[in-house]
C-alpha cells in the first residue's frame, strides 16, 4: 500500500512544490499566468481527455451507466453544498464560490487517478477513470465556467436568462467541455486515427499532468496559505463526505463491488486544480480553494490510504 500511495502521491507533491517554488522565487512569474492557463485548458487537456476516452472499449463504456450516474450525484452533490454554504453563511461572490465548489467538487482523476487505479486494479479501472474525468468535464465544470462568465457580465443590461444562456454556450464552446463528449463518440463509433494522429494526441495530452500541477502550484505561490476551521470542513467534504456518499449511493443502487470500488476510490481522491486554473482566468484565486487544494493532499495520504483498506474489504 505505500509504495501505491508513494507512486500516486510524490509525484503530484513534486509538481506543486516545483510551481510553487518557481513562483516564490520568481522564476516565473506568478501573476500573470494567462498563457500557461490557455496552453492547458485549451489545448493539452483536451487532447489528454480525448485520447483516454476515445481509446476505450465501448463494450466498457456502455457497462459504466450506473457508476456515471453514481459520480455524477456525487460531483453535483459537493458542488452545489459548497456553493450553498459559501453563499450564504460566509456571503462570497458567485465566482470565487463557484472556484471553491468546482475545486472541492471534482477529484484530480487527470493526475491521480490514472496511476492510483491501475496499481491497485490493473488495467480494468481505466474506463471507470475515463470517465470519471469525463463526467466533471461535463457537468459541473461547465457549470463553474457559465457562473464565471456572467460573473463578467455584470452591469449589462441582459436579462438574467439571457446572461445564463449566454454564459452556458460559452462554456460549452471551451475544448475542455466538448473533448471528451468527442472521445465517447469516438469510442462508440469505433473511429480509427492513424496512428500519427494518435501519436500527435499523445504527445501533447501527456503534457497535461506535468504543465496543471506546476501551474496549479505557481497559482498558490501567489497567495496566502492558512488552515482554519473553513478549510479544516471543506477538507472533511472532500476527502470523507464525497467518497462516503459516493458509497451509500452505490449501495442503494446496487452497483457492482468492482465499480463500487473505482466509484468511491475515484472521489476519495483529493482536490482537482480545475477550480483555480478557471478561476485564474477570471482573476478569481479564493484563498480558501487553494489551501483546501494543498491540505487535501496532506490529509489525502491518511484518508485515501483508510478508503483503500475499507474498499478492499467489501465483498
Amino acid at each position: 500500500m505505500v509504495p501505491i500511495l508513494a507512486f500516486a502521491l510524490i509525484p503530484i507533491f513534486f509538481g506543486l512544490l516545483l510551481g510553487y517554488f518557481a513562483g516564490i522565487r520568481k522564476f516565473v512569474d506568478n501573476r500573470d499566468v494567462h498563457s500557461l492557463v490557455r496552453f492547458v485548458m485549451n489545448f493539452a487537456l483536451p487532447c489528454s481527455l480525448f485520447t483516454a476516452i476515445a481509446h476505450t472499449d465501448p463494450a466498457m463504456l456502455k457497462s459504466q451507466g450506473g457508476l456515471v450516474a453514481v459520480l455524477g450525484l456525487v460531483y453535483l452533490a459537493l458542488f452545489f453544498l459548497a456553493w450553498f454554504v459559501e453563499r450564504r453563511m460566509f456571503r462570497s461572490n458567485a465566482a470565487d464560490s463557484a472556484v471553491l465548489a468546482l475545486t472541492l467538487g471534482f477529484p484530480n482523476a487527470t493526475a491521480v487517478g490514472i496511476p492510483l487505479l491501475d496499481a491497485l486494479y490493473g488495467p480494468s479501472a481505466a474506463a471507470a477513470t475515463a470517465m470519471g474525468i469525463a463526467i466533471g468535464a461535463v457537468t459541473i465544470s461547465p457549470i463553474t465556467l457559465a457562473i464565471l462568465e456572467r460573473s463578467t457580465l455584470k452591469g449589462h443590461t441582459h436579462s438574467p436568462a439571457r446572461q445564463i444562456g449566454s454564459s452556458m454556450w460559452k462554456a460549452v464552446r471551451r475544448p475542455v467541455v466538448w473533448a471528451p463528449v468527442l472521445g465517447v463518440l469516438a469510442a462508440l463509433v469505433r473511429l480509427h486515427l492513424p496512428d500519427y494522429v494518435n501519436r500527435s494526441l499523445n504527445v501533447m495530452g501527456n503534457a497535461t499532468a506535468g504543465a496543471a500541477l506546476f501551474l496549479t502550484g505557481l497559482i498558490v505561490s501567489a497567495q496566502r496559505f492558512q488552515l482554519d476551521g473553513r478549510v479544516i470542513a471543506a477538507i472533511a467534504a472532500k476527502n470523507l463526505l464525497q467518497p462516503a456518499l459516493c458509497l451509500g449511493i452505490a449501495w442503494i443502487i446496487g452497483l457492482s463491488v468492482a465499480e463500487t470500488r473505482y466509484a468511491v476510490l475515484i472521489a476519495a481522491i483529493p482536490c482537482g486544480f480545475f477550480g483555480l486554473v478557471f478561476g485564474k482566468g477570471f482573476n478569481s484565486s479564493p484563498l480558501t480553494a487553494s489551501s483546501s487544494l494543498i491540505f487535501s493532499y496532506v490529509f489525502g495520504i491518511a484518508t485515501l490510504a483508510g478508503w483503500i483498506v475499507l474498499l478492499g474489504r467489501l465483498g
